[in-house]
Parts: C-alpha cells; sequence; structure tokens
C-alpha cells in the first residue's frame, strides 16, 4: 500500500471518526430538512409522545438526536460535539463512544416521553451531549488522583449544573432530556467501563449499572404510556 494512503488510514482510524460521522449525520439531516420540507423529517421524527403511544412510533426514541429546531440550536449543539465529543472518544475508544452517545440519546427521549407534558415535541442531540457529559463526570470517581481528570471533571460539572438550572427557567429546553441523558451516561460510562483499566471497575456494579439503566427506560415506558392512557 502506498505509504502516504496508509498514513491517511492510521490517522483517521486514530481519530476521533465517530464524532465526525455524528457531526456530518446531522448536518445532512439539517440541510435537507431545510432544502427539501417535503421530506417532513421534523414530523416523522421529533421526540411526540401520542405517535409513540398511539401509533408505536418507536424509531422516536432515536431519530431526535439527529434532528435540531433551527440554525442556532444545531449550531451549540454541532459546536458543543465536536469539541466535547474528541475528547471522549479518545478515552473511551470509538465504539464504547458510540454506544454511550446513542443510547444515553435513547434514555434522554424516554425521559421526555415519560415525563414531559402531554403534546410537547422534543428534539436535538444535547440529549447524546450530555450523556457523553456524564460518561466523563464518572471518570472523577475512578480516578481520583489524577489532577487532570479531576480538573476537568469539576469544570464539566459546573457545566452541567449551570445548563440544568438555566433548563428549568427556559420553556424552550427539554430539561427531562437533558436529566435523563446525563443519568444515562453517567450509569453507562460505568456499564461499558474505560477500555484497559480492568482493575479500576467491578463487574458487579456494571452488571448492577446495566440493570438499572434498563429498569429507568421501562419506568419511562411505563409513565409515558400511563400517561396517554394505554396503561391504566
Amino acid at each position: 500500500m502506498n505509504p502516504t494512503i496508509k498514513r491517511t488510514l492510521n490517522q483517521w482510524r486514530n481519530g476521533p471518526y465517530i464524532t465526525y460521522s455524528l457531526i456530518a449525520i446531522q448536518t445532512i439531516v439539517f440541510l435537507l430538512n431545510y432544502l427539501l420540507p417535503s421530506l417532513q423529517l421534523q414530523e416523522k421524527g421529533v421526540m411526540f409522545g401520542p405517535f409513540v403511544a398511539y401509533y408505536h412510533q418507536y424509531w422516536r426514541f432515536i431519530t431526535p438526536i439527529f434532528l435540531h429546531f433551527g440554525l442556532s440550536h444545531y449550531a451549540i449543539n454541532t459546536i458543543v460535539l465536536y469539541f466535547i465529543g474528541q475528547q471522549v472518544e479518545a478515552l473511551y475508544g470509538h465504539s464504547r463512544f458510540l454506544a454511550l452517545y446513542l443510547l444515553s440519546g435513547i434514555l434522554g427521549n424516554a425521559f421526555s416521553f415519560g415525563f414531559n407534558a402531554i403534546g410537547v415535541q422534543s428534539a436535538g442531540s444535547s440529549t447524546s451531549i450530555f450523556g457523553i457529559f456524564g460518561a466523563f463526570l464518572i471518570l472523577g470517581v475512578y480516578f481520583r488522583h489524577n489532577p487532570a481528570i479531576q480538573g476537568m471533571v469539576r469544570q464539566f460539572a459546573l457545566f452541567v449544573l449551570l445548563s440544568l438550572v438555566f433548563g428549568m427557567f427556559d420553556q424552550s429546553i427539554d430539561i427531562w432530556g437533558h436529566v435523563g441523558g446525563i443519568i444515562g451516561g453517567l450509569l453507562l460510562g460505568n456499564t461499558i467501563a474505560l477500555p484497559n483499566n480492568p482493575g479500576r471497575y467491578s463487574m458487579h456494579t456494571r452488571i448492577l449499572t446495566g440493570i438499572v439503566y434498563g429498569f429507568l427506560f421501562v419506568i419511562c415506558l411505563f409513565y409515558g404510556l400511563k400517561k396517554y392512557g394505554i396503561l391504566v
């Protein structure tokens, strides 16, 4: 193989290509939604409880991760994902990072379905972004004596706290989605674990946090279906 091509491939494999791919997907979706409104991507993909409850459109637990309401919403989430995603992907590795991102977003959307008021529509990658914040914050438990990680954990914790506080006073922010996302990240960061650190993570704790994740998803589903009168 040509050395230049080989070096380029190695750089791609070692770089944050999952972060770049996620940004590319949400950018393509945003452009399609803007340029081809007849596709109705927004209507078909946002978290909208009645369609989940009455028409069983369960893909809406996933698709809102890649949809955004307007340019500023898209731009803010994309910038945050670009800077934070690279750091967390470098720590957890590509496949673990992808799992963290998607599963945190799914739990965030499940919280939105379960606990938001009836008829609220929500979308955005912030559910997943809060998840990767959570996955980083859990490292503070396992690396108590690492000053670099502890410093970043404090910064991230302050950012998350301020975001949640401001979200409580801004009706346009899906606070339940953010809460579900960060809880998902905290649980999954422990369940999936950091690679090459087997001695730091208890297998029993990893299994337990995985079970808690599943339990919370079921609880959200139950409350959502009950809210819409499917369950009594």
